[in-house]
Parts: C-alpha cells; sequence; structure tokens
C-alpha cells in the first residue's frame, strides 16, 4: 500500500505541474520571454563594451615615415584620413596617457609629431594649403580648428537687411512670403535683418530688390555699422566703401541728414556703390576716389565719425571664396598688415577729438586684427578702445603666443561661423580723447638729451656730436645750402687795392693807421672798385688834419665853378608901356 500510496503522490505531482503550465496565461508567457530577450540584450551590451574598451584603450599607432611612404603609391581614400584624424585628437586629449612610445628605447613620441601629421592630413583632407591649417592651430587649437575648418565648407543663411527709407520690415516680411520666401527674423540684435531659408525666386532679381526695399548684406557686415553708432546731422567717412552696403546702413541710421563720405581706392568699384546708392534712395552721401592712407593729411580733425573696413585676406569668408583655402599664404597676410596699419593711422589723423572710429575685418587673424590696433595705441596715446556697445561675439586676445597686447582689446569683438554662424569677423571701436602733438613729445626728447648731456659733462668729457640730437634730413640740406652761398660770394668780393701814399699827409705808415680807423660808406659794400670813406671826425691829428684840406680844396672848386647861376630879372611890361606913351 506504501508503494501504491507512494507511486500515486508522484502522479498526481507531475499531473499538478502539467495542469500548472496549463493553468498559464498568455501575457505571463509573453513577459517570460520579453525578460530572456532583455536578458540576452543585457549580455550583448556588456560584451561589446569589453570589446569597446580593450580597443579604445589600445595605443594608437602613428604611422612611420616608411608606412607613409607607402601610401604614396596608393590612393587613400578620404574615410581612411578622417579616421586618422579622428584618432589623433583623441590621442591629444589626453595626451600622457594616451601616446605611442617608440620601441626599443621606449621613448615617448613628442606631441610635436602629433600635431605635424594632424595638420598634414586635415590640409589634404579639406583642401588647406598647410601653413593656413598651422595659423589656425595657432588661433584656435587642434579641436577648435576642425569645428571652424567643417563650419566654413557649410554655406552661411542668407540675410537680406530692410531698407528703411522706404519701408518697414514687417511689410518687406508679408510681402516676400507672398511671393513664397520661407524667411525668419535674423536675431534679436537686428532690427533690420531677415533671414531667408529658401526662396523659388532669386532673391536679387524681386520688385522689391529692384524698387530699393533692401540690400543683399551678410550679417556680420551689420556689426561695424551698428558699433559705430552714427547720429543725426553728423559727419562721417566711409573709407573703403564699395560696394555701398555698409554705407547706405549708415545713411538709413542717420534718415538722410548730415554728410557721408563713400570713399574707396578703385574707380571701378564705385560704380557698384554709386548705383546701390541711387537704388536705396540715399541723398546724403558724396561718393569719393582716394587713396585712404592720404585722407589723414589732406581731411586733418574733418570727421565726426570714421569707418574702416580694411582690405584683409579674408580669412573669415572661406565659405563664400573656396579659393581662399589655397590662394592666401603668411606673406599675403604680412602685405596686408602694413596697409592697414597705414589706413587706421590716416584715419585717426582725420578724425575729430571726441569722434570714434571703428576698424574692422572680415578675417580672423590676430596680426590683421588685434596686432593693428596695438600698434594704433602705442603710436597715438591721445585714443584708447571703448566697448563696442555688442551684447553677443567673443572678446578680442590679449596675448598671443610670446606677445602680449593692451588689456583694453579685451572689449573688441570676434565673431566665429562654427560660434554665432555668421562670416568670421572682428570689430574694434576706437576714440579721439585729445589731440595728438608731436611737437611736445620733440621738445621732451631735446630736453633729456641736454639733461644727459649736462649729467655727463659734470663727470667726463662727453663726445658733443654724441650728445646733440640728430637734425632732419630737411634742415641739414638747408644748412649746407647756405652755407654754400657764403663761399661763393666770398670768392666774388676783390681786395681792395691800396691808396697810394699822399704828399700832405707824410708818411706811409700814417697813411695805412688812417686806413684802419676809417669808416666806410656801408651802401659801397655790393660795389666794385674803393671804397668811399665817410668824413666822420676823430680823434687822429692825421685825419683831422686830411679832412680840413680836403675841405678846403672842395671850397676852391665850388668857387671857380658857375654852380650858383643868378636868375633872370623879370622885364616890367608896365613901365615900358608907360615910356612909349
Amino acid at each position: 500500500n506504501d508503494e501504491f500510496d507512494g507511486d500515486g503522490d508522484g502522479e498526481n505531482t507531475d499531473n499538478d505541474d502539467s495542469d500548472s503550465d496549463g493553468d498559464e496565461m498568455e501575457i505571463e508567457r509573453q513577459s517570460k520571454l520579453l525578460d530572456q530577450e532583455m536578458e540576452q540584450e543585457r549580455l550583448d551590451a556588456e560584451e561589446e563594451m569589453q570589446r569597446t574598451i580593450a580597443t579604445k584603450t589600445s595605443v594608437y599607432h602613428l604611422p612611420t615615415e616608411e608606412e607613409l611612404k607607402d601610401e604614396e603609391d596608393r590612393v587613400v581614400p578620404p574615410s581612411e584620413i578622417k579616421q586618422r584624424v579622428d584618432d589623433i585628437l583623441h590621442v591629444l586629449t589626453d595626451f600622457k596617457a594616451r601616446r605611442e612610445t617608440v620601441q626599443p628605447d621606449n621613448t615617448p613620441r613628442s606631441r610635436v609629431d602629433y600635431i605635424n601629421r594632424l595638420a598634414l592630413d586635415m590640409a589634404e583632407l579639406y583642401g588647406y594649403i598647410p601653413e593656413l591649417v598651422n595659423l589656425f592651430f595657432d588661433t584656435f587649437g587642434p579641436h577648435e580648428t576642425l569645428e571652424y575648418i567643417e563650419s566654413s565648407d557649410t554655406p552661411r543663411p542668407l540675410v537680406i537687411r530692410a531698407n528703411t527709407l522706404k519701408v518697414r520690415r514687417k511689410d518687406l516680411a508679408s510681402a516676400l512670403l507672398k511671393r513664397g520666401v520661407n524667411l525668419d527674423p535674423l536675431a534679436p540684435w537686428s532690427k533690420v535683418g531677415l533671414k531667408i531659408y529658401d526662396s523659388p525666386i532669386p532673391i536679387g532679381a524681386t520688385p522689391e530688390y529692384l524698387s530699393g526695399h533692401y540690400m543683399l548684406q551678410s550679417a556680420s557686415s551689420l556689426c561695424p555699422v551698428l558699433a559705430l553708432n552714427p547720429q543725426l546731422r553728423e559727419k562721417v567717412l566711409d573709407m573703403s566703401a564699395a560696394p555701398g552696403g555698409k554705407t547706405s546702413y549708415i545713411s538709413q541710421l542717420m534718415r538722410n541728414t548730415g554728410l557721408v563720405y563713400a570713399n574707396d581706392l578703385k574707380r571701378d568699384r564705385q560704380k557698384a556703390t554709386i548705383g546701390n546708392l541711387h537704388r536705396l534712395g540715399v541723398t546724403n552721401a558724396l561718393v569719393t576716389q582716394m587713396d585712404g592712407r592720404l585722407l589723414g593729411k589732406t581731411h586733418k580733425n574733418a570727421f565726426d565719425r570714421i569707418l574702416l573696413d580694411a582690405p584683409c585676406s579674408g580669412l573669415g569668408v572661406i565659405s563664400r571664396d573656396q579659393s581662399i583655402k589655397v590662394s592666401r599664404t603668411l606673406e599675403d597676410v604680412k602685405k596686408t598688415v602694413v596697409l592697414q596699419k597705414e589706413l587706421l593711422s590716416s584715419g585717426l589723423q582725420a578724425l575729430k577729438v571726441g569722434g570714434t572710429m571703428v576698424y574692422s575685418t572680415c578675417s580672423i587673424c590676430v596680426h590683421e586684427n588685434e596686432e593693428v590696433v596695438d600698434y594704433a595705441l602705442s603710436k597715438f596715446p591721445n585714443i584708447r578702445i571703448v566697448d563696442c556697445g555688442l551684447n553677443f561675439g567673443k572678446p578680442g586676445f590679449t596675448r598671443y603666443q610670446h606677445k602680449r597686447y593692451h588689456p583694453s582689446l579685451a572689449l573688441t569683438r570676434r565673431f566665429y561661423p562654427h560660434v554665432h554662424n555668421m562670416d568670421g569677423f572682428f570689430v574694434a571701436k576706437i576714440e579721439k580723447f585729445d589731440e595728438f602733438k608731436a611737437s611736445s613729445s620733440k621738445e621732451e626728447d631735446k630736453e633729456a638729451t641736454k639733461g644727459e648731456a649736462d649729467n655727463d659733462g659734470e663727470g667726463e668729457t662727453v663726445n658733443n656730436d654724441a650728445a646733440k640730437p640728430k637734425q632732419n634730413v630737411v634742415t641739414q640740406d638747408r644748412n649746407d645750402k647756405t652755407k654754400s652761398n657764403e663761399r661763393k660770394k666770398k670768392k666774388k668780393k676783390r681786395p681792395l687795392k691800396p691808396r697810394k701814399p699822399s704828399l700832405e699827409t707824410g708818411d706811409k705808415d700814417d697813411i695805412d693807421d688812417e686806413k684802419s680807423n676809417q669808416k666806410f660808406n656801408p651802401r659801397d659794400a655790393n660795389k666794385r672798385g674803393t671804397k668811399r670813406p665817410m668824413n666822420i671826425k676823430t680823434k687822429d691829428k692825421s685825419l683831422a688834419s686830411t679832412n680840413n684840406n680836403k675841405a678846403a680844396d672842395i671850397a676852391k672848386k665850388k668857387q671857380k665853378s658857375n654852380a650858383k647861376v643868378t636868375k633872370p630879372r623879370r622885364r616890367n611890361f608896365t613901365s615900358d608901356i608907360g615910356g612909349s606913351s
């Protein structure tokens, strides 16, 4: 019975399990399947993580020169170069832990090796010359340089500026929306800008454009005019005006009052300036064609505000002109720096005391921006940098590599395509608070040199040539000319002929004494021949006797001559008439 009972119990338990399985609901079975799938995904994810850690923590092998020579024989795909750029940037994020050691000496590779390889790969991948990539490395750093280069390959959004001389921005936007243009306001800092995404018609050929309701202008080129902040009835100069976008915006802010000089060096470029000014309805502009480097001399202290959008290398507008990648070199940058310094110096001379000047470039190079402004601060002690009034943008550099600039350059503003989604630009606002007096500085130099000479003369003998201040070349030439003229006059003068001794005066020695004491008439200085002595009484007896004898001779001559002639008497006609009667 016991066995029967035990067997019966076993059969009952099996039946209970089958009954429990059969009693499960469908939702329970699905939940179990989901739990199994989730567990399998967790195991796969953990395995993948371990594999990723193993591959990423492995030291990146920088290609050697031999391996790079092998690449010259084959076409390297861009994906391989891009992967190598990413790997090098990954190493540079934690360089000490991830750099490679060279066998068999186990010497670690230097950072310069990675940077040089990265510059060559980025130049080859994006089509730049290597020296421009190195210039970007000095300005940004490796990671930010990659962001800047990639953003420079993407086009900037199209921006137009509403001409408030003819239309409001709201009315212009509604008119363009009716034509199917997709647009939005530019930014909170601009009241006239519109950003256009797409358009079924050309934006430069709409009736609104031809009527002068708007102007095609980049967002970054609006910033210098906003920093200039021209007021009504002022005299403003735009030193590089063509094609007239900034000039028309200045006139727009001035509401066609005052006077705006639109100057440019090239006459052909001014044709576009004149056309845009006429189309936009600008009436207070005067278009000129002059060398901006001469405006400081011809128009000294003449303008209330000056805008100088200086010619530059264009390293901030690569998205609009891809040829800059291979056409600009460091030598071109150095040449433009010289021109920019001359234009800025001329503009500061043409600026009134109390006026403001805005210096801007479409470049991100420090040599063309902070270095030029720092040069002006050192040359003109009567200027200072003031706040641009722009609440966006990055501050300018106060240090660059081993160079240190004026601390006020932090008030300048920089704009980048990878940060602000606009062209690379630089804006600096300068104020002239006093008149620069060059003569005072020269006098101070003279006094300083005199003081040094006096102090040195107390103890030791000083070389006079070294102590004297250097003269100007013009004054030296004038002194040389005067000396040569004096030498010629001395050569022309003939020596005086000795007078013969007279019998009345006596010996020859007395005659010599008489000549030495005689005073001659100054009117005979430039006449030829002997000089006539003046009859002046002297204490010398010999001279007195000679003078008396000469006076007696002159009196005798007068008596002999017929100098005194009496006038004929007048005939008395009345007596003649009476006698005849």
